[in-house]
């Protein structure tokens, strides 16, 4: 019997995330692909390949305007779809990761079948905002501040092995309200016409988009990192955020769901794992989500 079970396999093969298109994560603000085995997107992409997801970790600058993130990540897309044969792909972002993605589906849209952006700041992050106050109005103080963060998003690439070149003053730019305003002028495919609301799932170009993000900055007293959510939090009295993004902000294409009790880390099951015992677990939400490319044929 074990000699023949093979010829059963068929029957009982897990694909359930097995889409048409390659999937193609790309990270955020300060983020990487792989440092020592540990994984920007933590046990998120093995998630995926375990139900017959192809898919693809790519890296762009920690620290870098969406257009220049947008053009490392379309040269990577580029060699995927040269390396595997696939027509198009499935594009992931998480955070800076979202306006990334939408930069090369709309510079692109060949290459993509569909854009999805978790907890992307579409209309600015507050944080960003802030901190261009402050660099404008402590000139000084601001460069030594963006000078240290080179320094460190450079130290953070080199030992991810990304080799790439770091701007913070422009990352924060491309992330406040007014440099998502001037992209969103130049890049609208995906966006809702009004505030807080909803675009059709397939946009004029061709691409479906997709969006969800998370609500909850506090949502696990192990989590060292819940304390700065819950601090960043603050920045939005009044607004559904995740700590570093207003819900609102969050919204492109068909949203999935704004409210999820996860932070902007929990999103992408940070730190270690360390999220809601109350809430589905992001690898969940993932899979979900792969399922759903899946069923649209993508």
């Amino acid at each position: 019997m074990p000699a023949h079970a093979g010829w059963f396999d068929w029957l009982f093969k897990d694909t359930y995330t097995e889409t048409r298109y390659p999937i193609v994560l790309s990270h955020g603000l300060f983020g990487f692909d792989d440092i020592a085995g540990y994984n920007y997107w933590y046990r998120i992409p093995e998630e995926l390949r375990r139900s017959g997801a192809e898919v693809y970790v790519t890296q762009v600058a920690a620290a870098n305007s969406t257009e220049v993130r947008g053009e490392q990540l379309a040269r990577q897309v580029e060699a995927i779809l040269a390396a595997t044969g696939a027509e198009k792909v499935n594009l992931l972002g998480h955070s800076h990761g979202g306006p990334t993605v939408r930069y090369v589906a709309s510079v692109y849209p060949d290459y993509v079948a569909s854009a999805t952006s978790v907890a992307g700041p579409h209309t600015g992050a507050r944080m960003a905002d802030v901190l261009l106050g402050v660099q404008e109005t402590l000139p000084l103080a601001g460069d030594l501040l963006g000078s240290i963060v080179n320094a460190a998003t450079g130290f953070l690439d080199l030992i991810s092995g990304g080799g790439y070149e770091q701007d913070s003053l422009a990352a924060l730019y491309s992330l406040s309200t007014a440099g998502s305003t001037a992209f969103n002028s130049h890049y609208p495919e995906g966006l809702p016409d009004d505030t807080c609301g909803h675009a059709p799932e397939m946009a004029d170009n061709g691409v479906r988009y997709y969006s969800w993000s998370g609500a909850k900055p506090l949502t696990n007293v192990l989590d060292i990192s819940d304390a700065g959510m819950g601090l960043l939090a603050l920045l939005y009295l009044g607004e559904k955020n995740d700590g570093l993004v207003s819900s609102c902000s969050s919204h492109l294409g068909l949203v999935i769901r704004n409210d999820y009790r996860m932070n902007h880390l929990d999103e992408v099951n940070q730190i270690a794992g360390l999220v809601s015992p109350f809430e589905t677990n992001p690898t969940a939400v993932f899979r979900q989500h792969a399922n759903r490319l899946k069923n649209r044929g993508l």
